[in-house]
């Protein structure tokens, strides 16, 4: 295959333009699948042995959690993943869940609504933290000025480890983890790199940042709890990816929200927040020529919500976020962070970069990142 000829899986819709480490068999697939499949081999909801597998982890929740207020944590977005979690961890398992919303300043007031919807039908009490503002909207700005492709890793990395954090110090052992295959099977990593690589974020900062903040008020995880929060090193918790053990459909989640709780879709993946929606929707693709959607349809492609023709349909669809509303969101945007027209246009002009041009955990000193490889690889 000539490097330089643009190139689409003949089972997904990923190609050479999204996934620059993208390559095919003999028959057009892409390693993205081959990968997907390996994932679904291990992880992947297998009828009978998954509900086994999953009772055994929901009886010793319910054991663990005896004498306590709560069985586990979940933490929630608007979105849909986190919504039918919450709705199939209450209803159908019969979970106490405490659910924990991150407010990063850019939710939108659909998924506010649903929020406050879900809880309410649930009886499912709510902890809301607010990040302080000024300390998120100094980290994004400096993001806007990075030249990197993905600019969520602020909201990211406050959104993790925020829910670590109250459940670390409410001892609660369990967390209930919106990961899952049937919308997240595809994702390259250049889509999502250094969301909890508290060294990247802080390089980032210091080389874009206006130095206006110290970052004592932003939450973060620390090397050892990026750890503790996948591996579990310390045995005091436990995260659950509960939409693996179930036949999750994301258009069959959606039907159930409306119904259940006039649940509100508020477009596409990740557009529970404002400036993900922008970023993703406009900067992304005006920018790079990269849409990130490619990943997401490719997912449902592969996991059988969708066909190929469909997506491939689907993402030549404007609709989902018309021009005028893209417009509407630049400008709120860049007024809320406080950056100019003028300033502005550098951004979209500055070369790109990408997760290699900043610091990282690759610059820990050497046993400690033997220790972190280790175990996180284990």
């Amino acid at each position: 295959m000539n490097n330089n000829e643009y190139h689409i899986c003949s089972r997904c819709i990923l190609d050479t333009e999204n996934a620059p480490d993208i390559y095919f068999d003999e028959d057009g697939v892409c390693n993205y699948c081959h990968d997907y499949d390996k994932k679904v081999a291990v992880q992947g909801y297998k009828p009978g042995e998954s509900e086994k597998k999953l009772q055994a982890i929901v009886d010793k929740m319910k054991k663990d959690g005896r004498s306590k207020e709560y069985d586990c944590v979940l933490g929630i977005s608007g979105g849909v993943d986190s919504a039918y979690m919450a709705y199939y961890a209450t209803k159908v398992l019969h979970l106490r869940i405490l659910a924990v919303h991150v407010d990063a300043g850019w939710n939108s007031d659909t998924a506010v609504e649903n929020i406050k919807k879900m809880c309410s039908a649930l009886k499912m009490d709510l902890h809301t933290v607010v990040v302080d503002w000024p300390t998120m909207k100094e980290l994004q700005r400096a993001f806007m000025f990075s030249g990197l492709k993905n600019l969520d890793q602020p909201q990211d990395m406050a959104f993790i480890a925020a829910v670590y954090h109250y459940a670390i110090q409410s001892k609660i052992k369990y967390i209930l983890n919106g990961d899952n295959l049937a919308t997240e099977g595809i994702l390259p990593p250049n889509m999502t790199g250094g969301m909890t690589d508290w060294t990247f974020i802080k390089d980032v900062y210091k080389k874009h940042g206006r130095g206006k903040i110290s970052l004592k008020k932003y939450p973060h995880l620390n090397w050892l709890e990026t750890i503790n929060n996948y591996k579990n090193i310390f045995g005091n918790f436990q995260r659950v990816t509960l939409l693996n053990y179930i036949p999750y459909s994301k258009k069959e989640a959606i039907e159930t929200l409306k119904r259940e709780f006039d649940w509100n879709y508020y477009g596409g993946k990740h557009y529970e927040s404002r400036f993900t929606k922008f970023f993703q929707g406009y900067y992304q693709p005006q920018k790079f020529h990269f849409d990130k959607r490619r990943a997401h349809l490719s997912s449902l492609v592969v996991g059988g919500e969708m066909t190929r023709d469909e997506a491939l349909k689907a993402i030549e669809d404007t609709s989902e976020y018309p021009a005028e509303q893209m417009l509407e969101d630049k400008e709120y945007i860049l007024k809320k962070l406080d950056i100019s027209d003028e300033e502005w246009d550098e951004i979209m002009k500055a070369p790109s970069k990408d997760f290699s041009d900043y610091r990282s955990r690759k610059s820990t000193p050497v046993f400690l990142k033997q220790i972190y490889n280790k175990v996180h690889r284990a």
